[in-house]
C-alpha cells in the first residue's frame, strides 16, 4: 500500500511540473521584459544590448546562413537596419542554429555569409543555444520588437516580418515597419503578433 501511494505521489508530482508550471522554454510575451545578452558577433566582437546607450530599442531577428526562408529575407533585413538604426531600432541578427545538426551554420560560414552580403548589422552566434529559448524563437526568421522603457526592454511585436516571404515585390503588409513607426510616433502597434514562416531552428 505504501509503495502505490508512494507512486501515486511521483505520478502527480511529475504531472504538476509538466502542466502546472510554466516553462521558460515558452518564451516572450507582448508586454513582457526581455532579459540583455552578450554574444560573439562575426567581428570576433562581444556585443550587448546595453552598449547601445542612444538605441530606443531593438529589431531582433533570428535567422541563419541555409534556411531559404531567411535567405529570401536578407535584403530586407539589410533595408530594415538601414532606414530605423539611424532613427534608434538597429537590427541584431541571431543564429540561433547548432551547427553540429545544421550544416552551413557554424561560426566560420556565418562569417563569410555576412561579408558576402555586406551585413550592416551585428549577426551574432547564439553558442550554446541559451538566448534563443528565452525568447521564444522557432523559426528563422522570427522577429521580436524590442522597446526601451524606463530602462528596461520590452517586447512590442513577434512575428514575421511582412506577409509575403517568397517575393518581396508582393508584399502588402509591412509588420515590422507599422510596428516601428507606430513605436517611434509613441503609440503601441496595432498589430503585435503574426506568425513566424521559416525554418525551424535545429537544435
Amino acid at each position: 500500500m505504501k509503495t502505490l501511494k508512494a507512486g501515486f505521489i511521483l505520478v502527480v508530482f511529475a504531472l504538476i511540473t509538466a502542466f502546472g508550471l510554466k516553462s521558460t522554454s515558452e518564451g516572450y510575451k507582448i508586454g513582457d521584459k526581455a532579459t540583455d545578452f552578450k554574444l560573439k558577433n562575426v567581428d570576433e566582437k562581444i556585443v550587448s544590448l546595453v552598449n547601445y546607450k542612444s538605441a530606443k530599442g531593438f529589431i531582433v531577428i533570428f535567422t541563419c546562413n541555409h534556411c531559404p526562408y531567411s535567405i529570401a529575407y536578407e535584403d530586407r533585413i539589410i533595408a530594415l537596419d538601414k532606414k530605423y538604426k539611424t532613427k534608434g531600432y538597429p537590427v541584431i541578427a541571431i543564429n540561433p542554429n547548432n551547427p553540429a545538426v545544421s550544416k552551413g551554420d557554424d561560426f566560420v560560414s556565418m562569417q563569410q555569409r555576412a561579408k558576402n552580403k555586406g551585413f550592416t548589422f551585428p549577426y551574432l552566434f547564439d553558442e550554446g543555444q541559451k538566448i534563443y529559448p528565452q525568447y521564444g524563437a522557432t523559426r528563422t526568421p522570427h522577429v521580436f520588437i524590442l522597446n526601451k522603457k524606463n530602462g528596461a526592454l520590452m517586447v512590442e511585436y513577434i512575428g514575421a516580418i511582412d506577409n509575403n516571404s517568397q517575393d518581396a515585390t508582393a508584399v502588402t503588409e509591412k509588420y515590422v515597419e507599422k510596428a516601428v513607426d507606430a513605436l517611434l510616433s509613441g503609440k503601441k502597434p496595432a498589430l503585435t503578433t503574426t506568425k513566424a514562416i521559416g525554418c525551424t531552428i535545429k537544435n
